[in-house]
């Protein structure tokens, strides 16, 4: 018998983009997205970690007067409420997804569990 998981994964994303939390980042994002300061105050941030992340990926050293930027940045994001209530909402988000992806990975704990 052969089993198509992705017949059942296409589901779960329909159920998915149905949850309270999916819904809360959607609507998040379109509050940010609707005021200029927190818009580009957001993009500027993203960029910023993307950039750092990259240069740590690459083994690249990050400079102290990046991080220092890096953090005042951070700061200045997390002190827009708009843009500090799409992260909370983002990181219940996070937590469905670690959810599905506990229960996911269960059939194979469970086979290391065995050994």
């Amino acid at each position: 018998m052969t089993v198509n998981i992705y017949d059942d994964l296409n589901r779960l994303e329909a159920t998915f983009r149905k949850t309270t939390e999916f819904s809360e980042v959607q609507q998040a994002v379109q509050v940010v997205k609707a005021d200029e300061e927190a818009l580009a105050l957001f993009k500027n941030f993203r960029k910023i970690q993307m950039d750092l992340q990259e240069k740590q990926m690459s083994g690249e050293e990050v400079e102290a007067d990046e991080l220092e930027y890096a953090q005042k940045t951070a700061q200045l994001a997390q002190s827009n409420e708009k843009i500090m209530a799409m992260l909370e909402a983002e990181m219940k988000l996070s937590g469905l997804i670690e959810e599905v992806n506990r229960v996911l990975m269960k059939p194979v704990q469970e086979i290391y569990e065995s050994i």
